[in-house]
């Protein structure tokens, strides 16, 4: 057999969903969009292309480098849009003085990055995007998480399988000052902190250095890495701030859902965006294999930002590639793809076939999927292709047409029954 024309692949980065691809797919987005619904968050989509302006407002001129951007032809800065919070805050910005408060809104949104492809990420993916806005309680960042932990566990996933790390923006903020450094160098540390593990120590300290820590500063940042427990960070302080009290807060709600146990206090998670600013968290495999599986948190400004009233506001996104390759290493992805439970039926002669086509009418009129052949084939060659996707099958030969009845056979198990072509065709009441 000749290998693939790689010619006639996607462009790099981009991806083709062939039909058992697109059951994968189908099962992921049902399990987002089954989590979301008993969660009480309501759907929404917009646009794919969004205007330049507002990418910058969000995230500032770098965002430039890592999009696909272009000028249509009427001169307009335009994107492919590289995720959904931007979009998210301008729609509830044009509408939020009739919008009612708190909004559980989720998406299922594809997105474009320009930026190096590695293990985990595309240039192109699908993201579950879930946002809560109009709710200052840590119960809207245990309702996204409990939300997200739901979704993981109808595509398989069990409590072991992951853990979800969380740490607060806040908290490191008042670690920092704790330790004496002001609040302008705050931003770089952030970014430096979240390079960790993907650079060497020895280029975040180079970090930290050039952006004008002095050596004690930097001995002192790194100190922070040590504390693996909320109990640690308490210890940092004569009083415990409001932001390690709603991070036990947080987990005395998640202890409620069932989940406390799924999380990990890890001072490391800052998330790279700069707009977070409470709780953040990153889910990751128990083994550190692959890229976060989701990550989200609290951003209070992002509305305010770009124009609309102050609002605060939780999200989580949740992208496919990774839990694909993730279900895939744990053995679960076979699981993930769909079988049709319907019928198929095929015909050994051109004169069977005005019955299998009746009989094909009724039960699609009962709401049962049907495969229907398209033209006479041997019984050996229709049912090797039925029992790829089928749950019954019907084959139709002359003699059947002679009796007035169908053997209807069940893939599954085997077996067989009669039944009469009459019944099978009758009008269902």
């Amino acid at each position: 057999m000749s290998s693939p024309d790689t010619s006639l692949g996607p462009p790099r980065g981009m991806r083709d969903f062939y039909p058992e691809d697109m059951a994968v797919r189908n099962a992921l987005f049902d399990a987002w969009r089954t989590a979301a619904v008993r969660f009480g968050f309501v759907q929404y989509d917009a646009c794919v292309v969004e205007t330049l302006d507002l990418l910058k407002r969000k995230a500032g001129e770098e965002i430039v480098e890592q999009i696909y951007f272009f000028t249509d032809k009427s001169n307009r800065e335009l994107a492919l849009r590289p995720e959904m919070t931007p979009t998210l805050a301008r729609m509830v910005a044009a509408r939020q003085g009739a919008l009612a408060f708190p909004l559980k809104w989720f998406a299922i949104a594809q997105c474009f990055r320009y930026e190096r492809m590695t293990r985990g990420r595309k240039r192109e993916h699908y993201q579950w995007n879930l946002d809560i806005v109009g709710e200052d309680s840590v119960s809207a960042e245990a309702e996204v998480l409990a939300t997200a932990v739901q979704a993981l566990s109808l595509l398989g996933m069990k409590q072991g399988d992951y853990f979800i790390h969380f740490s607060s923006r806040a908290l490191l903020t008042d670690l920092l000052l704790k330790l004496g450094i002001q609040r302008p160098y705050h931003p770089p540390t952030f970014l430096a902190l979240d390079k960790r593990g993907k650079i060497t120590d020895d280029e975040i300290h180079k970090m930290l250095h050039e952006a004008g820590l002095d050596a004690d500063s930097i001995k002192a940042v790194f100190s922070l890495l040590s504390l693996s427990t909320l109990d640690d960070a308490a210890r940092m302080f004569d009083s415990p701030p409001p932001s390690l009290n709603s991070l036990t807060q947080l987990l005395n709600i998640l202890e409620a859902h069932g989940i406390r146990d799924y999380l990990k206090f890890d001072i490391s998670v800052v998330r790279g965006l700069s707009y977070y600013t409470g709780v953040v968290f990153e889910a990751f495999d128990a083994n550190r294999k692959f890229r976060a599986i989701f990550g989200g948190g609290r951003y209070d400004n992002l509305l305010n930002d770009i124009g609309g009233t102050p609002a605060t506001a939780v999200g989580l996104g949740f992208g496919d590639v990774v839990v694909t390759e993730l279900l895939q290493d744990l053995g679960r992805l076979n699981a993930q793809r769909v079988v049709t439970h319907g019928t198929a039926i095929g015909y050994m002669e051109e004169a069977q076939r005005a019955t299998a086509v009746s009989i094909a009418a009724a039960l699609r009129k009962s709401g049962t999927a049907v495969d229907l052949g398209l033209r006479p084939e041997r019984a050996k060659a229709f049912f090797a292709r039925a029992g790829k996707s089928n749950q019954n099958a019907i084959y139709i030969g002359p003699d059947d047409i002679g009796k007035g009845s169908v053997r209807v056979k069940d893939l599954m198990t085997r077996a067989e029954k009669e039944v009469p072509i009459r019944e099978l065709t009758a009008p269902q009441a």
